[in-house]
């Protein structure tokens, strides 16, 4: 019989509390009821929009109550979900929810199309009235799209075509996650299945045998379908391209950017930083070689830990403690709030059958910022993980708190600031806490391992993502002999030649999700580098640090994400964040040469 409890059998205090976003389902379906009914009521507006300030304004309120609406509904409804998907009603609420919002979300379709279509002079005079104050941002920057947005027909079109342009990420996914059969990778504990899920942990088996095969089957399965593969990135990246030069950007990598206001040379920035920085990298690699004694270290020793995770007794109520004692440096009310909300209900804590894996944050402007966990005392990364969360909700809590409704939300460029921040108090802590110890190495490696994985790797993929799509925009193809000779050579640069790189790794480019999301990947290293320059400022700083990182949590959608976090006082366009993240990092594999009595430099 297995040990994961039913959600019945959870006791109340370890699950979250969602009557702050309804207090009883009966609620919620009035909710659901109402927000139909507005689908009409919008649709009037509709060609309407330019005719008067107080046309124009009335329209505005409409669709800010639809908006919440449909927030509070959607959260309320994906939350219960994920505590328990195996439940028919959550799986029907969810369901009944996605049908109402995609017809109210239709009807309002419009708006965009129609903004852009009032005369500038007319728009301007209009943003100047009182009515409109609480939407001036928001409508700024819609208004910004302006060179960029088409003819409502041709809107209407692009529109159309929004499901077919999924069809690529779609059978990407289907393709990798449900036809691709990876079989068993034979383990001194028996056989374990090998899947997409699997694979890195596979990676950190310490028998060498075990990761070899792992790393060889898995990708022979990629060799078997590379051309379907390479096809099905191409369609994305020419995608990509299609939607930037219909739109007039200068490149799919300026349209992508353009969303956020964040200057092509960030981009450049974090590419030539940490290309000028290899050779710390590449130091890295030798010392894990010479600790793993092995003279053709090869990719697939590069997950072992160095160092074996720390056995823990750490209960949930324990690990809140830490986390919010490593928080201090910033002050009563963060820490106040934040250990009330943890030990609160903000928190669903443990495992139970037909819960989400994983966790999360769901901060919403109603209701609590929530957190999802399967937490498990003898896990120390669990509680990195809980404080990771926790930095989102507080970043939602000071958000919501400090902007209205129509622009609290905040971009995933600035989110990942916030929880990375609160991670790197926490390693600090906890070393000053461990002196000596295979507990203080076991925390240098750990957070050597983090930023490897989150600022060199995600960094490597940004630069791939880039050449890809300047190949296309410079007229020519892609073919899969042209991805594998491009991925080996950032390969070749990235790990030097203290990592043995065998042919089928080339195909590591067009197995990664992450990119038909173009132009995504690069926030993971921006958002590390700028938490560890934050993090330093606040930690070696006084009240004046402490007070810009705050006001940077405060302005959630008010400011674009390079201008809030110049107020916390990092400048993203400068290459300086980059270069303060590569300082820590010396100094961490230092410490890591000293801990494990290795000499520097080697």
């Amino acid at each position: 019989m297995s040990s994961i409890p039913l959600r019945n059998e959870v006791p109340e205090e370890h699950t979250w509390d969602l009557s702050a976003l309804y207090p009883s389902e009966e609620a919620w379906e009035a909710d659901l009821a109402r927000l139909a009914q507005m689908e009409a009521p919008v649709r009037e507006f509709q060609g309407t929009l330019a005719e008067s300030l107080e046309r124009f304004s009335a329209f505005l309120n409409l669709w800010d109550q639809v908006e919440q609406l449909q927030e509070r509904l959607g959260y309320y409804a994906m939350l219960r979900q994920s505590e328990d998907a195996g439940d028919s009603s959550n799986q029907g609420r969810y369901g009944r929810y996605m049908q109402v919002a995609s017809r109210t979300g239709t009807a309002g379709s419009f708006f965009s199309p129609e903004l852009q279509q009032i005369p500038a002079a007319t728009i301007g005079s209009w943003l100047e009235d009182p009515r409109l104050a609480d939407y001036r941002i928001a409508l700024n920057k819609v208004l910004r799209f302006r060179p960029h947005t088409l003819s409502q027909p041709e809107e209407r079109l692009l529109s159309m075509q929004d499901e077919a342009n999924q069809t690529a990420s779609r059978t990407f996914g289907a393709l990798v996650d449900v036809d691709m059969d990876f079989g068993t990778v034979e383990t001194p504990e028996g056989p374990r299945p090998l899947s997409q899920s699997s694979f890195s942990s596979l990676l950190e088996h310490p028998d060498r045998g075990v990761r070899q095969r792992t790393f060889e089957q898995f990708f022979q399965h990629f060799d078997q379908h590379k051309n379907t593969l390479a096809s099905l990135y191409s369609g994305s990246v020419q995608l990509d391209i299609y939607r930037s030069r219909i739109r007039s950007y200068p490149s799919a990598l300026e349209a992508s950017l353009f969303i956020d206001d964040v200057p092509v040379g960030v981009y450049d920035n974090l590419i030539g930083t940490i290309r000028e920085h290899l050779p710390l990298l590449h130091r890295y690699y030798r010392v894990r070689a010479g600790v793993l004694g092995l003279e053709d270290q090869a990719i697939w020793d590069t997950k072992v830990a160095l160092v074996p995770e720390i056995t823990v007794n750490n209960p949930y109520t324990e690990a809140v403690e830490t986390v919010i004692t490593s928080l201090a440096p910033l002050g009563s009310e963060y820490t106040g709030t934040l250990r009330s909300g943890l030990l609160g209900r903000w928190v669903d804590r443990y495992e139970n059958r037909g819960k989400r894996s994983g966790a999360f944050s769901a901060g919403s402007f109603y209701g609590d910022p929530y957190i999802l966990m399967n937490y498990k005392d003898d896990s120390l990364r669990d509680m990195f993980t809980l404080t990771h969360e926790a930095g989102h909700s507080m970043h939602s809590w000071y958000s919501t708190r400090s902007n209205p409704f129509q622009h609290y939300s905040y971009t995933i460029f600035e989110a990942e600031v916030a929880s990375t921040f609160n991670e790197q108090l926490l390693v600090h802590h906890l070393l000053q806490q461990n002196a000596d110890g295979p507990m203080r190495t076991y925390l240098i490696s750990k957070h050597i391992d983090d930023m490897v994985g989150t600022l060199f790797r995600q960094t490597m993929f940004a630069e791939f993502e880039r050449l890809v799509h300047a190949h296309v925009e410079g007229g020519d193809a892609l073919t899969v002999d042209w991805f594998r000779s491009t991925y080996r050579s950032l390969l070749e640069a990235y790990f030097g030649d203290a990592v043995a790189l065998p042919e089928l790794l080339d195909l590591e480019g067009l197995r990664i999700p992450h990119f038909y999301r173009a132009f995504y990947v690069y926030k993971y290293s921006t958002g590390i580098s700028a938490a560890i320059s934050l993090s330093r400022r606040v930690l070696e700083g006084g009240d004046a640090e402490r007070e810009a990182y705050f006001r940077f949590l405060r302005s959630g959608g008010s400011r674009y994400p390079i201008e809030s976090l110049r107020l916390a006082g990092v400048d993203m366009t400068s290459p300086q964040p980059i270069r303060e993240a590569m300082e820590v990092f010396r100094t961490r594999v230092t410490q890591l040469e000293q801990a494990l009595g290795i000499s520097g430099n080697t």
